[in-house]
């Protein structure tokens, strides 16, 4: 199964947007999902803070900022 990790923050908006295309998709494809919030963790704020949010798909960088559904599944069914 496809594996998925959002790295975001709270209080962001963009990462609340994407947060939100995601479970739209994820409600017609399987994937499993884990949600990381990157604050207070310094090797995350390094790799990830200036680009939050970030997903991860199978393990390499897919989306940063935006994503939109279309996107997302189509990068899913590769």
């Amino acid at each position: 199964m496809t594996h998925v990790v959002l790295y975001g923050k709270p209080e962001c908006c963009l990462c609340d947007e994407m947060k939100i295309v995601v479970d739209e998709v994820r409600r017609e494809v399987p994937f499993t999902l884990d949600v990381v919030d990157i604050s207070g963790d310094a090797a995350l704020e390094a790799a990830y803070g200036t680009e939050a949010p970030v997903l991860v798909i199978d393990g390499r960088k897919a989306f940063k900022y935006r994503v939109d559904a279309t996107a997302l599944r189509r990068r899913l069914a590769r």
